[in-house]
């Protein structure tokens, strides 16, 4: 278990560089679903190496939808050397749901969040879990997972998952006060965590109180979760994104960083 939470952010210089640059393929496709009873077809993008094999990494969207930043998160990833695969998670209300960070996007966005259900959800990321574990080139015996946003949230459902092995958290949320279609919160099924979860959160970050973040961490701890908590001191909800007016460079460098390093996880032990 870790209780490293980095409560005094400092860019970290020996970290390795996370993108190597490696020729990628992506496209978007639709998705079969994988449970009769609770799926449909999604679409989804996937951005992959060419010529690499790779672990797979779930890609869960902001409140946006799968747009071009989102799309941008999926070939980064790819470039690194991870199949990335991010399904649309509004496909039953909203399908090919993609819009800009105005006021006016972001109400539609939540409306079509409050519209979602923590079964359809997981149902769905197993979906792509299942489709891009089949594909040619995937590796490894853990899935990561990322997500930003509504798509953080949702990220911390999916670490539940058996397949999920790694998962990254960018400030997700109300996990400590619901759960997407009802029932207790979100937090209340820590304990169904099985893998490495990695939290990143600002601490100017009006969404996430500090109580919300206290208690999220006391209840990884009183699991005895293998966690890390990410705080930045000046970054505000939405930091990684570059395209959003809280980006902020510094924070985002060093969390992708670490997102690398979490991930490596993922890849089979050297020979």
């Amino acid at each position: 278990m870790s209780l490293q939470s980095n409560p005094n952010f400092a860019p970290d210089s020996s970290l390795t560089a996370p993108d190597q640059g490696l020729a990628i393929h992506s496209e978007t496709l639709t998705i079969p679903p994988i449970d009769p009873a609770l799926g449909l077809p999604i679409r989804a993008y996937l951005a992959r190496p060419i010529a690499q094999p790779a672990p797979v990494v779930v890609v869960l969207q902001e409140v946006f939808g799968v747009n071009a930043h989102i799309r941008s998160v999926c070939d980064r990833l790819a470039q690194a050397g991870y199949l990335a695969i991010a399904p649309a998670l509004y496909q039953r209300t909203a399908p090919s749901f993609e819009v800009d960070y105005s006021a006016e996007s972001l109400a539609l966005g939540r409306h079509h969040k409050d519209l979602t259900t923590a079964e359809t959800l997981l149902a769905d990321i197993r979906a792509a879990i299942a489709y891009a574990r089949a594909l040619p080139g995937a590796i490894g015996s853990g899935v990561g997972c990322l997500g930003f946003c509504f798509g953080g949230h949702v990220a911390y459902l999916a670490a539940t998952l058996p397949e999920v092995t790694a998962t990254a958290a960018f400030y997700g949320a109300g996990i400590t006060t619901f759960c997407p279609g009802g029932g207790p919160p979100t937090v209340s099924r820590t304990s169904q965590i099985h893998g490495k979860l990695w939290f990143f959160v600002g601490l100017a970050d009006p969404l996430i109180p500090i109580a919300q973040i206290e208690a999220l961490e006391a209840a990884l701890t009183e699991w005895e979760s293998d966690y890390c908590l990410w705080r930045y001191p000046d970054a505000d909800h939405g930091f990684f994104c570059d395209v959003r007016a809280s980006y902020h460079p510094e924070a985002a460098t060093d969390a992708w960083q670490r997102v690398q390093a979490l991930f490596a996880t993922l890849r089979p032990p050297a020979p």
